[in-house]
């Protein structure tokens, strides 16, 4: 085929076969654009104006910039601040919602990402669709995943970001909010995947270079490592009394477990049996099937360069507690009375909040010990972590909205028509996200760090045991998938709601939530869920048909290699395409004015007069195998393999030190 632009014209509907994800694909050869670190020829290189290329930068992104946007995509400024201030509060344990992950992330590039690969998907809702069929689990899916992305990931980090703004310049949190949204979902709404890719690799480089210049201020400013642990332990307000509160010295004295990550079953902020049983889950939840991330995998160029990316953002995970956590501690140390307030009149006086200033942690130690020339490096990199974060949300929510929503609303919507709906619906999640906001600020007694984790532990736990069970139960089906995700919804949100109606139990005001839907820790409830859920899909599914392996080949893992042609559950209901006569219509140029071409090249939706080949059998046959092939060169595999095994060691042990 040489040079040619490969060229889909036909428009598939919502129920379409292996081919979807590339119907819309162009694949330029590979030498037009050496420069992949230039953002703006990436927009441009990956073509904005079709869905393969907006949406999975056309399947062709290297392990680095994968392995950066990754990293820079799950690394907010929610982390900056609620690592740094539960650490503030609690000592070390904080960081092992971060070392699960480094445990997780194998774990995707390994088993989940080549049966996504093989199946041929954009997305996880679409997934559910080939393996089980129908509509409702995908549609349930899509709108499951857009809530998450309002409750939990976009409002959380809006929230973290605007901490930064105003106090580095004195502006209404809100207004700060509004300014960080304008300037990501601009960027998302013109960029689209490829653009966000590359941009998270140069502001990745940023988020670590600060961070670990912060680092190095802090431990020079306690006197090292050995100081550090023992002024910590000393870290104690000196205002401990008053609002005619009797208050316990529990509230404000630093835990005698601070620096030991596995703590009390029962009595432990956040106990041992949960971060070996309970956290694992909600990190296969995170990494395994939440769109964000996966997306990121599914524009790898081969298998190997997807499992090294995930091994370099599983070492990039390591770092947060010498770059968050420990520089939280400190700030406690450094600014006592701001950061471990307890009385209610002190804490509102110092950061406006009642139940406490610790989200404030590393935000005040920016501000007041890094020299004036650096401050304003540091805030470039809490306005990095935020919009890596958020143009990845942005633009995995949209990709949701657009292939697996509007196309069951509008099926018969145009490329251009779905990619402007994208786009707009970005606009719609900035305004829900932040009417949520006022409950992140007050929630799990204003530990940021607890209120996300929480919530994943209420709403994820359903979904990884469905995932995890399609993917090694075949016996599984579309009836035991569905209300095992319903009994599971239903169980997340009682705990959850009752959880925001109550209030979540403190020092100074125990929650009045009734014992037996609040008394059970999130990780424990998480393990409960999880393991409920899976007990209904499998009842419900061995009462019910099971699904022929007609259905399934490619789709679980015992049939991953299989080379039997594959036909979708649902194929008899599907509507018959048009024929595609493989020659677009000519749209003349002189016809649009200025603006409008200037309005089209922005959001790379621009039109010309092009025609693209029709494709041969053999053609079309050589590109469906290019797409989905996950085989890899046997060197590169055992380098990554090697790798792997290398990284677990590392994660062990340090687990072991800190245990």
């Amino acid at each position: 085929m040489g040079n040619a632009v490969w060229k889909f014209t036909k428009r598939p509907g919502p129920d379409s076969s292996f081919l979807f994800p590339f119907y819309f694909l162009k694949c330029p050869p590979k030498d037009t654009d050496p420069w992949h670190l230039m953002t703006t020829r990436a927009m441009l290189r990956t073509n904005r104006g079709t869905i393969g290329g907006f949406f999975l930068a056309g399947r062709d992104v290297a392990w680095w910039p994968m392995g950066a946007s990754l990293f820079a995509s799950n690394i907010g400024s929610n982390h900056y601040v609620g690592l740094a201030g539960t650490g503030a509060a609690s000592g070390v344990a904080t960081v092992t919602f971060e070392w699960t992950s480094s445990v997780m992330l194998p774990i995707l590039g390994w088993i989940f990402v080549p049966i996504y690969i093989k199946s041929g998907v954009m997305t996880m809702p679409e997934y559910l669709k080939k393996r089980f069929g129908g509509e409702r689990l995908q549609v349930y899916l899509s709108i499951l995943s857009l809530f998450v992305c309002v409750v939990l990931l976009i409002s959380s980090d809006m929230f973290a970001g605007a901490i930064f703004i105003k106090l580095a310049l004195g502006l209404d949190l809100y207004l700060a909010i509004f300014i960080l949204l304008a300037m990501t979902a601009v960027y998302t709404i013109t960029g689209g995947l490829a653009s966000v890719i590359y941009t998270d690799t140069l502001q990745t480089i940023i988020m670590l270079i600060g961070s670990f210049i912060l680092m190095g201020f802090a431990f020079n400013e306690v006197g090292g490592y050995e100081s550090f642990t023992e002024k910590y332990m000393n870290a104690i307000p000196s205002v401990v009394e008053g609002d005619n509160l009797t208050i316990s010295a529990s509230c404000y004295t630093p835990r005698e477990d601070s620096f030991h990550i596995f703590r009390d079953p029962v009595t432990g902020d956040i106990p041992w049996p949960g971060i070996i049983f309970g956290m694992p889950i909600t990190a296969l939840w995170y990494w395994c099937t939440n769109q964000v991330i996966v997306q990121r995998c599914l524009s790898g160029k081969d298998m190997s360069h997807v499992k090294a990316a995930c091994v370099m953002c599983a070492y990039l995970k390591l770092l947060p507690m010498f770059l968050m956590v420990m520089p939280g501690m400190i700030s406690r140390i450094l600014y006592t009375d701001k950061v471990a307030c307890v009385v209610p009149s002190e804490c509102v006086k110092h950061c406006g909040v009642d139940v406490g200033c610790t989200n404030y942690a590393y935000p005040t130690m920016v501000l007041e010990l890094m020299p004036q020339g650096l401050r304003g490096l540091m805030l470039s990199v809490m306005l990095a972590s935020l919009m890596s974060s958020l143009t990845s949300i942005f633009n995995s929510a949209s990709t949701l909205f657009a292939i697996d929503l509007y196309t069951k609303v509008r099926k018969q919507a145009s490329e251009k028509e779905i990619l402007i709906a994208g786009r707009i619906f970005v606009l719609l999640l900035t305004v829900v996200s932040i009417v949520w906001v006022p409950l992140v600020q007050v929630s799990q007694n204003g530990q940021l760090i607890h209120y996300t984790e929480s919530i994943s532990s209420y709403l994820g736990p359903p979904i990884a045991a469905v995932f995890v069970l399609a993917i090694f139960c075949k016996r599984v089906n579309e009836q035991g998938a569905f209300w095992g995700l319903m009994v599971g919804l239903a169980m997340g949100l009682i705990r959850m709601i009752t959880e925001f109606v109550y209030g979540t139990a403190s020092c100074l005001a125990p929650s009045t939530c009734p014992k037996i839907i609040c008394g059970v820790h999130y990780l424990y409830f998480s393990i409960i869920l999880f393991f409920g859920s899976m007990l209904v899909v499998l009842g419900i599914s061995l009462l019910t048909k099971p699904i022929p392996d007609v259905h399934l080949y490619r789709l679980c893992w015992v049939l991953r290699n299989s080379t039997e042609e594959r036909i979708d559950i649902d194929a008899e209901e599907k509507s018959q395409e048009e024929t595609d006569d493989g020659v677009e219509e000519d749209y003349p140029e002189q016809s649009r004015g200025c603006l409008k071409k200037a309005y089209d090249l922005f959001c790379g939706l621009q039109k010309g007069p092009k025609k693209g080949p029709k494709l041969t059998k053999e053609e079309e046959e050589a590109l469906r195998k290019k797409l989905t092939d996950t085989s890899e060169r046997p060197l590169w595999r055992t380098i990554v393999n090697i790798n792997a095994i290398l990284l677990l060691a590392v994660v062990v042990f340090i687990h072991g030190y800190y245990a």
